[in-house]
């Protein structure tokens, strides 16, 4: 064999060619990452087994199947929208997030006045019979809005974040905050987790961090107090049947206490789906009762969906409760390390992003449900029913199984190279920060 023949080498999909005349390098892989991909079709599986077993209020009146079929249907999409953008090319988002975010926002401006109104609030509006949440929407379109600003105001001699970047991201947190707390404040606070999180990795200063963060919170409190105000200065006119939920939220944080044992209250109207959810959860143990044989399914309103970890700790115990728990774990860990490997700042931002949002979503959702944070209502990804929640979720798994898919990880001075002249000039940034 030549001194100058190629020599192949295949390992876990990656596949590297080396000339020793040009010393040329090219990186193909064929897939994402295997555990991102494992993490996905567990989920998936596991809101198939679960959704079936909380849906007995459901199959009253939809049939014995048709909950479930229209469920799988919506995470099959979920999975042609995941293999779709696995294949696309991590910079292809950078250019998207405008698009995205704007339609996003109009969309929330719309339920604001047009919506349908369920349970006193406009929160969706119905689209070829498929009800959208554009709050979803808008959660994601922070992510990749404050990757993109973040990208391309990276200082270019020390690692860190130029002010401006900050004062816009934090401007577009507030914007889409403002329009998002009339509809929950869960998501709200969500929404600024997932934005903190994201200026911390881009590199932003601890002191602008902390500034950030007590300007968020100024800027709430005086929300808070200002809503309050307005509305002892409305008292007594009803000119519409959108329920103002301030006085909803007080009492729920009157009554939250976490120390207080449960079984000394009475269930009333009020408590009712907390009260239930902490019977699913004694009932199921160490070890559950197995799917299909939960006892609170039944009475639980929207044990299919805002309490449906409940009825998962009922049907697999404390121990299936755990274990997935710790599968969302192990996807901000696996999202981790591959942010560690990236040499751009924007795949690692893009990863981190999406795999935080996902991940503060479910543990959210697990400690509303246990009584570790007061009761709202807060999908669980990928398992609760819901197609707008499916649909975000998907979008955040094919964005992290992009970059696992394109970005050069841990390459040699060749590929650093090579991908450095395949990316425009706002996205050739540095990593920010060693993760």
């Amino acid at each position: 064999m030549s001194m100058n023949e190629a020599t192949a080498t295949l390992n876990g999909g990656t596949i590297a060619m080396d000339n020793p005349l040009t010393e040329a390098k090219a990186t193909v892989r064929r897939h994402g990452d295997r555990s991102i991909w494992g993490i996905f079709i567990a989920l998936c599986l596991i809101s198939i087994i679960e959704l079936y077993s909380a849906s007995s209020r459901e199959v009253a009146s939809a049939g014995i199947y048709g909950p479930i079929l229209r469920h799988m249907a919506m995470l099959a999409a979920g999975v042609g929208i995941v293999w779709s953008l696995e294949k696309i090319h991590y910079k292809r988002f950078f250019g998207l997030a405008y698009i995205f975010s704007f339609i996003s926002f109009v969309m929330m401006i719309y339920v604001m006045f047009f919506g349908d109104i369920i349970n006193g609030a406009r929160r969706s509006f119905t689209m070829c019979g498929v009800s959208i949440q554009p709050s979803e929407f808008l959660k994601i379109s922070a992510v990749f809005l404050i990757a993109r600003v973040m990208t391309y105001s990276q200082k270019t001699k020390i690692r860190g974040v130029e002010n401006r970047g900050l004062i816009i991201s934090a401007l577009v947190v507030l914007l889409f905050g403002a329009i998002l707390y009339p509809q929950g404040l869960t998501n709200t606070i969500l929404l600024m987790g997932i934005s903190a999180a994201m200026m911390l990795i881009g590199g932003t200063e601890i002191k602008k961090w902390i500034c950030v963060l007590l300007i968020y919170a100024c800027l709430g409190a005086g929300a808070h107090f200002g809503k309050k105000l307005y509305k002892s200065q409305i008292a007594g006119t009803n000119t519409e049947q959108v329920i103002d939920r301030t006085d909803l939220r007080n009492d729920r944080m009157k009554a939250y206490n976490p120390f207080r044992p449960k079984y000394n209250d009475e269930i009333n109207a009020q408590n009712r789906q907390e009260m239930y959810s902490y019977m699913a959860q004694a009932n199921g143990g160490l070890i559950g009762v197995f799917p299909g044989n939960s006892r609170e399914t039944a009475r639980l309103p929207l044990a299919f969906s805002d309490y449906i970890y409940a009825i998962i700790i009922e049907d697999l115990g404390f121990i299936g409760g755990f274990l997935l728990m710790s599968l969302y774990l192990c996807l901000l860990i696996r999202a981790l390390q591959i942010a560690r490997k990236c040499h751009r700042a924007f795949p690692v931002l893009l990863v981190m992003g999406m795999a935080i949002m996902v991940v503060l979503q479910a543990l959210f959702h697990m400690a509303i449900t246990t009584g570790a944070f007061p009761v709202s209502g807060q999908p669980l990804p990928l398992i609760s029913k819901g197609g707008t929640s499916i649909l975000i979720t998907s979008i955040a798994f094919g964005a992290m199984l992009s970059v696992s898919r394109s970005a050069v990880q841990n390459g040699t001075r060749q590929e650093v190279k090579e991908e450095l002249k395949e990316l425009p000039e706002e996205l050739r940034a540095d990593n920010p920060v060693q993760l």
